[in-house]
This record gives C-alpha cells, sequence and structure tokens, in this order.
C-alpha cells in the first residue's frame, strides 16, 4: 500500500472558453473535510509573544554574543520577562515620539536581539513592522519609505549612513531614529539637519520608562508587518500580512508537530542567521516564541557560521541551500583528505545505512553502528544537538539532501513558499525518503491546486500532472500595499497564482519543477531577473546579444556572448592579434577581456554582486530562428538554447 501525505478534496477540471484546466484541489489529510479550529487564545502576533512571557518567565529567549578584546564570545541570553520589559519601554518611547496605532515603522540591519524588540514593540501597540533591507538593490530602502509611508526607523549602526545619504530623499520623512546601538555626536548633528530626532538604544529605552504608556494590543484584522520582496522587474512589492495570518501560521505548524513522535520542546534552540526580514526567518522565531524556546542570532559572518554552531549548539538549523552546499563541500573535503582505508569504511557505511533509510527505517535506527563510527563526527561539526534541518528559498539538489540526511543524524526536510502564503506553503515529513528532492505536502491551512500553462506544454490533467502552482487559505496575504492591479493580477478566484511549476506525485507529494517567468533563485536564495540582465549586459559595446543562465543550484550567473563583430576586431588589431573573426573569438585573452567589459557594465549600473556574470561562452554567430533558438520576434528562447550549448 502506497503511504499518501495529502488529500484531493475537490476534482480537477478540463479548461474551457479558453480557461486553463485546473488539477484537483489538495490539503493537508488533518484539513481533508475543514481547517481546524484556531486556537481560542492565540488571535495575533502579539498574543504568541505575550502569552509566553506569563507562561515562560524565565526561559532563555534571545541570545548573542558581545565583541570583546578582538574577538566574539559565548552566548549571552536574555530571558523572556526581560525582553518584555525593554519591548514595554520601547513601545512607550515611540508613543512619545508621536506613533499612533497604524503608524508604520522600518526595522533595518542584520538580525539581533533588538530587531526583535522592536518587532515585537510593534505588535504591542498595533504599530504595523515594515522591513527594510538592501538586497533588493540600491534604491530599495528609499524606495520603501516613500511607499509605506515609514515615520520611525530602527536601524543598526552601520546602516546608519545609508538614512542620511543623500540618494535616500526619502528619509526626509523620518521623524526619528533609533540606532540598536549607541550613536556618535556627528550622526546626531546630520540627523539634525536633515529634521529628524536620532536616539542611541539606551536613550529611547530611558525615554520608554520616563513616559509609559499602556499598550494598545492589535486585533486580528490589523496588519502585522508589510514585507517587501523583489519585482519581475523595477520595484520591490509590499506584500500585506495581518495579525491573524501570523497567528494561523503558527496555530497550523503546531498541529502539523503534534502528529510526530519527536515534540518540540523548550530547551529547543534555534540559530538564525536568514534575515528576518524575509518571510523563512521570521515564522521560525514567531514559532519558537510561542513556544517559549530560544532564539540564538549569528554574529554577522555568513562565512564563520560554524563558529556559532559550535558556540550555541542549536537543534534547529534553517537555511537556503547554499549554506547546505558550503555544509557539504567542508565535509567531502574532509573526507578527501582520510586516508583510503578509512575513506572505503566511510563509504560503506553511508551505503549501508542509506540502504536501511530506503528500506522505511527510521533515520535514528538505521544503523546506530555507522552513526557511532562516523557519522557522530559530522554531527558535532554541526554542534552535536542539531535534531532537525529545513532548506527552504529554492531548491535543495538530492545529491546534498541525501548526503545531509545520512551524515547528520537529524531529521532534513524541504519546505515550499512565499512571502505571500506567510512562510511555507507545503512541508516535508521527517523520515520519509520519498519526499527526497520535493517539497512536501500541504500545510494544515493551506490549499493547492496545479493550474495549465498551455505555451510551456505543462497539464494538471497529464500524466504526469504538472502546472502552475496556485494557493489558497487562511495563510495567504491580504494584497500587496498600495497595488491592487497586481493583487488581482495575482489572486484569482481566490488563488494566489505562484509562477512556479510543480507536479503532484501519485501520493500528493509536491515538487518544483520550473519557473513560469524568467526569474529565477540562485542557490542563496536571491531572485534573478534574466531578462532584465539580459538589457543591462546587453549594452557593452563588444556585445551584440546576450543570454544569461543561472541555475537554482547553483550560486553564480553565466552567459552566452553573440560579440560585435566591428569592436572585438577593433580590441584585436590594438592588441596586436590577427586572424579571422571566429579565430579571435576563441582567444582566452578576449573571453577575460569580455568579463571585465560586463564587470565595468555591472558596476556603472550598480549591480548587485550575484547579478554580475562570472563565466561566458564566446559566439560569433548570432542567436538563429534556423537553430530555433529565439522566436520569429527574436525572443530567446531559453530551454532550446540551454540544450544547445551545454556541455555535453
Amino acid at each position: 500500500m502506497m503511504k499518501v501525505f495529502a488529500a484531493a478534496v475537490e476534482e480537477g477540471k478540463a479548461g474551457e472558453n479558453g480557461k486553463p484546466s485546473v488539477g484537483p484541489v489538495y490539503r493537508n489529510l488533518l484539513s481533508k473535510n475543514e481547517f481546524p479550529p484556531p486556537d481560542p487564545d492565540i488571535s495575533t502576533a502579539w498574543d504568541l509573544f505575550s502569552v509566553s512571557v506569563k507562561k515562560y518567565p524565565d526561559n532563555r529567549m534571545l541570545g548573542w554574543r558581545e565583541f570583546v578584546n578582538g574577538k566574539y564570545g559565548g552566548y549571552e541570553w536574555k530571558t523572556y520577562k526581560q525582553v518584555n520589559e525593554e519591548v514595554l519601554r520601547i513601545g512607550s518611547a515611540l508613543r512619545a515620539s508621536g506613533a499612533e496605532p497604524g503608524c508604520r515603522v522600518g526595522v533595518y540591519g542584520a538580525n539581533c536581539p533588538e530587531w526583535t524588540v522592536a518587532m515585537e514593540a510593534c505588535a504591542a501597540h498595533s504599530l504595523v513592522c515594515v522591513p527594510l533591507y538592501d538586497t533588493l538593490g540600491p534604491n530599495a530602502v528609499n524606495f520603501i519609505i516613500d511607499h509605506a509611508e515609514v515615520d520611525f526607523v530602527f536601524v543598526q549602526d552601520k546602516k546608519v549612513k545609508e538614512l542620511l545619504n543623500p540618494s535616500c530623499n526619502a528619509a526626509g520623512r523620518l521623524k526619528a531614529f533609533v540606532c540598536f546601538t549607541s550613536l556618535a555626536n556627528e550622526v546626531k548633528d546630520r540627523a539634525a539637519e536633515l529634521g529628524m530626532k536620532a536616539y542611541s538604544w539606551q536613550e529611547f529605552l530611558v525615554m520608554g520608562e520616563e513616559n509609559q504608556t499602556e499598550i494598545v494590543p492589535p486585533q486580528p484584522f490589523n496588519i502585522c508587518t508589510i514585507m517587501y520582496t523583489s519585482g519581475t522587474s523595477g520595484d520591490p512589492k509590499g506584500v500585506v500580512l495581518t495579525h491573524d495570518i501570523v497567528a494561523s501560521f503558527v496555530r497550523g505548524m503546531d498541529l502539523f508537530m503534534e502528529q510526530f513522535e519527536d515534540k518540540m520542546t523548550v530547551d529547543d534552540v534555534y540559530l538564525s542567521f536568514l534575515p528576518l526580514a524575509h518571510i523563512l526567518d521570521r515564522v521560525i522565531e514567531e514559532y519558537f516564541f510561542s513556544k517559549g524556546a530560544s532564539v540564538g542570532y549569528y554574529h554577522g559572518d555568513l562565512n564563520a557560521l560554524r563558529d556559532d554552531l559550535m558556540e550555541l549548539k542549536p537543534t534547529f538549523l534553517a537555511g537556503v541551500p547554499r549554506v547546505f552546499e558550503k555544509i557539504h563541500e567542508g565535509i567531502v573535503k574532509a573526507l578527501d583528505e582520510l586516508n583510503p582505508i578509512r575513506r572505503r569504511v566511510f563509504d560503506f557505511l553511508y551505503k549501508y545505512k542509506l540502504g536501511w533509510m530506503n528500506l522505511g527505517y527510521k533515520q535514528k535506527n538505521s544503523s546506530p553502528l555507522a552513526d557511532l563510527l562516523a557519522f557522530r563526527k559530522v554531527k558535532a561539526k554541526l554542534g552535536g544537538r542539531l535534531r532537525l534541518i529545513v532548506s527552504g528559498g529554492a531548491p535543495l539538489s538530492s545529491e546534498v539532501e541525501e548526503f545531509l540526511r545520512v551524515t547528520c543524524c537529524a531529521f532534513v526536510l524541504q519546505g515550499y513558499g512565499l512571502t505571500e502564503c506567510c512562510g511555507p506553503a507545503t512541508l516535508g515529513f521527517p523520515d520519509e525518503m520519498c519526499m527526497m528532492g520535493a517539497v512536501g505536502a500541504p500545510a494544515v491551512y493551506t490549499e493547492v491546486r496545479l493550474e495549465e500553462v498551455p505555451d510551456m506544454g505543462y497539464n494538471p490533467l497529464g500524466e504526469p500532472p504538472c502546472g502552475e502552482i496556485c494557493v489558497k487559505g487562511k495563510t495567504l496575504f491580504a494584497g500587496y500595499y498600495k497595488n491592487p492591479q497586481l493583487t488581482t493580477e495575482s489572486i484569482q478566484d481566490g488563488w494566489f497564482h505562484t509562477g512556479d511549476i510543480g507536479q503532484i506525485l501519485p501520493n500528493g507529494v509536491i515538487k518544483v519543477i520550473d519557473r513560469k517567468k524568467n526569474l529565477i533563485k540562485l542557490s542563496q536564495g536571491e531572485y534573478i531577473a534574466l531578462e532584465h540582465l539580459e538589457n543591462v549586459f546587453g549594452i557593452t559595446p563588444i556585445v551584440d546579444d546576450i543570454w544569461v543562465y543561472g541555475d537554482s543550484f547553483k550560486p553564480t550567473l553565466v552567459a552566452v556572448v553573440v560579440l560585435h563583430e566591428e569592436n572585438t576586431m577593433k580590441w584585436a588589431n590594438s592588441n596586436g592579434y590577427k586572424g579571422s573573426f571566429p579565430e579571435i573569438c576563441c582567444l582566452e585573452q578576449l573571453r577575460q577581456h569580455v568579463l571585465l567589459e560586463l564587470k565595468s557594465t555591472g558596476e556603472r549600473n550598480k549591480l548587485r554582486g550575484f547579478e554580475y556574470i562570472k563565466g561566458v561562452i564566446l559566439e560569433s554567430k548570432p542567436f538563429d530562428i534556423e537553430k530555433d533558438l529565439v522566436t520569429a520576434t527574436l525572443k530567446k528562447k531559453r530551454n532550446k538554447l540551454l540544450k544547445y550549448y551545454q556541455v555535453n
């Protein structure tokens, strides 16, 4: 008997009158007949925190590492009670500065306890928390402050100069900003010139202490946060999430976790390094706070994450594939340094344990001997207490996933979701090998169905059923802020169209197989709009045409460049190279030159580091219709180009 993980609650329908076909509607097995009732005590994000403060006042809540004598020390902790005292003071200071319920408050900087205190202070007074983050592009912070009408900003010391930068003209609308740490006097003077008040964290705490104000807890339908996410082209989109959406996510996760024998406890510890400005880290932290568990923040350097792992010894780790690729690379490198006999033993134990896991044995029971002899060393490198690893943000390669499942002595799962669904719309189950390379089943308060994409040949009623993943349910966003047109385009008949192409397996498990638009995600979880980059790089004088390619399993972009004949020959002559145009195109020196030219175009256009081209193939002939590489209107056929240029 095949084990099934999702329930089809509605039949699929064939398309008619120009409407696309849709597949069956799937739900989590726990919601087969109806969505479970909400938790009567928790209907807002403020409830999640304030209930835990009463239940677990002395539990460790937030951990960080102080920089002392030129190095980072061990983790220091604040309890739920201590954090709550700070939250009430910061909230009072915001109110004393003129913040009224509904007012937008920005938070700008790396994850740290102050970030979370600011976020909870917003919740306590029905203020709207608006994360600001700069990998959305150079003008993103300016755009968000202006678009969301932000009045106050909490900011990391390093980011203050961005706020005070003349190009950030929207900062002029701010009433005040508060630094996570202390402030230099010249910063205060510069802020005063711009008509803003500037406070250090300590000053703001004192102000709150002297002006204590009653909290104004939010209603479930109030906006909790407006989270900006990258648009296909141009400006970021503000995703509106209300308090009941966040509460529903936590409730759904509770019900989902209850069915497994391994329970989460107050002693669980999460290492937070994914940006709090993104949905995944935010909802994980909300969930941990609702459980009275602990969150420790990384010290700010992703390359030294290993150091934080050893200090914090977390039980839970969530990351994007790039993080797990690095862990995998590190372990493989260590294996390559073993003597041949030990290496053979490791390989034998790996295959042995994997064999038992494939037969359906739980990871922890499949080979205690292999764990003892080989894999506990891998576990120790990750702090020694890891119980659960979740990968999201982009697809994790099956090779890395299998390796982690066998060697980390922890559950490894993938989830799939977007800011628009308040985090995971689907989630894997622990110890199910059939979920390898897939993203699991629908979350408890989510419905999923596939919709036909005729021009890509994806049919949800075909075999296998494939199509655009559409999502509905209690954790779906309320709309894009001040953008009703985009909201109506992306939510049709209550279904949010994700732009991702999925396949539903016979057991109800979902696999993400493609992107509908040419917006891809690199393995570090950053979005790349390919056509936009082709337009930018296409203006380089030596480039006649360019096809940019990125793979969700790789962190960098590559391109095929059709060279501009005249400008290429000019370069050849001035550098003393002789030969025909096709011969010149084969020169390694030219390849290096083209990479440098693309780099300077990238710099001129203020592209982000991951948008630069890191490898090129040079082509002397244009992409043509005969080879079926472009359409009649010269639009690039990306899958055909990939087949044509892929190294066989």
